[in-house]
């Protein structure tokens, strides 16, 4: 495993040298980085969301970030080693935007999506059985998934802070409304066990709401897309569609097992006889239980699609005329068979 680890930063920490022409190792090599190598991209991602990402001080990011753009450049100190540029680049995806390389909210980074789930999860999933409760934890988990999808969006596409606003109402009403609306629903026709999956229905209808709301200058105007060496060459709604419906899949996926499985786990134990001497410990071992699920799940929903995601030029052409037309006059030489674009986490 620590071999794999080491291949796969290998590969990203020289691919970073590549992608602005510095020497390095042949593209094939570098495509375990930003291919659909699925394990590759998982690594990636469980070294970008570990939790203990978090407890890094915050000039110790500033330096990896200063390591990361040496190396780019190959500008790094003498006597630099490879394990330290791995480690730099660890540090560097896990808390600066990969568009803008500004450093992102300490809580809406991917690598808090660990910690700060598995409360909030827990909590939905033990506290669902009044209205109130219902209410007050998806508005806790939908301000937390607001703030989540606004720092890891497209920064290509800005977003005025009314359309923040307008985004953050619309998608926790409605992943109030669809809780409130299952809840009532089903706690006349169902049964407890049934009652139990309220929060996931929630999550996963707000989470059709909230990632588009929170990102939706990308599907009014475009992402800038680029060739395969990184120059940008039109503007593409298609790839801001298909980015973000992928990173809605992947957030459902996230949370489907912790969701879905654990509810079958409490309502079986909550029956047993020790258990019914220890509810004050419900709550909490349910917060466990679901940072042992996102432990695995995170790294494995983001890696599910690649981060650097690509499109055919033929369906650019056939989706969307002018941008086609747009990029047959920015290439005139040769036309890409693909275009490229950051699809957000």
């Amino acid at each position: 495993m620590v071999v794999c680890q080491l291949m796969v930063g290998f590969c990203a920490v020289q691919g970073e040298r590549q992608r602005i022409g510095a020497p390095g190792i042949p593209a094939a090599l570098v495509q375990v980085q930003h291919s659909k190598h699925y394990v590759g991209d998982k690594v990636k991602y469980r070294r970008a969301t570990m939790g203990s990402k978090q407890f890094h001080r915050e000039d110790a990011l500033d330096n990896a970030k200063i390591l990361v753009e040496q190396y780019r450049l190959g500008k790094e100190p003498p006597g630099t080693t490879l394990e330290q540029v791995i480690y730099a680049k660890k540090l560097y995806e896990s808390a600066f935007h990969p568009d803008t390389g500004d450093k992102q909210n300490m809580m809406g980074r991917m690598s808090f999506q660990m910690p700060g789930g598995m409360a909030i999860t827990g909590a939905m999933l033990q506290f669902y059985r009044t209205a109130p409760a219902v209410v007050f934890w998806q508005w806790v988990n939908q301000s937390f998934n607001a703030l989540v999808n606004y720092t890891n969006r497209n920064a290509q596409s800005p977003i005025s802070t009314t359309q923040l606003g307008v985004a953050y109402v619309s998608a926790t009403t409605s992943a109030m409304i669809t809780a409130l609306g299952c809840k009532t629903y089903w706690s006349r026709r169902a049964n407890p066990l049934l009652q139990r999956y309220v929060p996931f229905a929630a999550v996963a209808a707000a989470n059709c709401v909230n990632i588009p709301l929170m990102r939706q200058t990308e599907l009014l105007y475009g992402i800038d897309v680029q060739d395969e060496n990184g120059n940008i060459v039109t503007q593409s709604k298609a790839a801001a569609a298909k980015g973000i419906s992928q990173v809605i899949l992947s957030r459902i996926i996230m949370a489907a097992p912790g969701m879905t499985i654990l509810p079958l786990i409490m309502e079986r134990l909550e029956k047993l006889d020790w258990m019914k001497r220890i509810t004050w410990f419900h709550g909490p071992m349910q917060v466990m239980f679901v940072g042992c699920f996102l432990t695995f799940m995170v790294p494995t929903a983001c890696g599910l699609f690649p981060q650097r995601c690509s499109m055919r030029t033929s369906t650019l052409a056939f989706l969307e005329p002018e941008s086609y037309e747009q990029l047959k006059k920015n290439c005139p030489d040769k036309l890409p068979e693909r275009v490229y674009f950051n699809k957000g986490l």
